[in-house]
């Protein structure tokens, strides 16, 4: 089903800078609103349940899962995330522009079910940078970091499936690239008939 908002997917591997920049948008655009995944690993730093994700047990996870209630989830890092159907059709019906951090797997899930969705991909500029920003979150043993930058290069290879990729550089850059994708797609013919069908109807433009 067509729905008036759109459906902006993002995928990058661990600190590349993902949460930042769409944290980022969201503060800039407040259109464009947060489909909160669930998880069943445990909070980190200030993050709280219901904001950044909705923390469940393997128990609640498994019997969503068999309601299926999910369009996609995945095993991440030892973890399972999940990403609620109802939760985005809800927010696009509504108007809203929704968007999805998630890993490659679910990415690609999720544009079988919403074929519209944009997939946006978040790269770092060097691997030299991706380690030591990893690094400074100073959340993972070196053991974990290893897992993540191994785990990064499988997930960068997925980078071409994507409908864009942006380079995290400079945060400034890449941040005005993410708004420009969203801005150019709230454009495009199909999003703004989808978005303003009272004016086309009036003009008697059809798709």
């Amino acid at each position: 089903m067509d729905y008036p908002g759109n459906l902006f997917v993002v995928a990058a591997p661990s600190g590349a800078g993902k949460s930042s920049l769409v944290k980022a948008l969201q503060e800039l655009d407040s259109r464009v609103q947060p489909s909160v995944s669930h998880t069943t690993r445990a909070p980190r730093g200030q993050e709280k349940h219901g904001r950044e994700y909705f923390f469940i047990s393997e128990p609640e996870f498994d019997a969503m899962v068999g309601q299926n209630a999910f369009v996609e989830w995945a095993h991440v890092h030892g973890y399972r995330y999940g990403t609620s159907k109802r939760a985005i059709e809800e927010r696009m019906a509504q108007g809203a522009d929704v968007i999805l951090e998630i890993d490659v797997q679910g990415a690609a899930q999720i544009k079988k079910v919403f074929a519209n969705a944009v997939l946006i991909f978040i790269l770092p500029p060097s691997w030299e940078e991706l380690q030591s920003r990893l690094q400074r979150r100073g959340e993972d043993s070196p053991e974990v970091i290893e897992t993540r930058l191994k785990n990064a290069a499988v997930e960068m290879a997925h980078a071409r499936g994507f409908d864009f990729v942006i380079i995290n550089e400079l945060f400034e850059r890449a941040l005005f690239d993410i708004k420009t994708i969203v801005h150019a797609q709230r454009l495009k013919f199909a999003a703004q008939h989808r978005a303003r069908a009272d004016v086309f109807a009036a003009l008697n433009i059809t798709l």
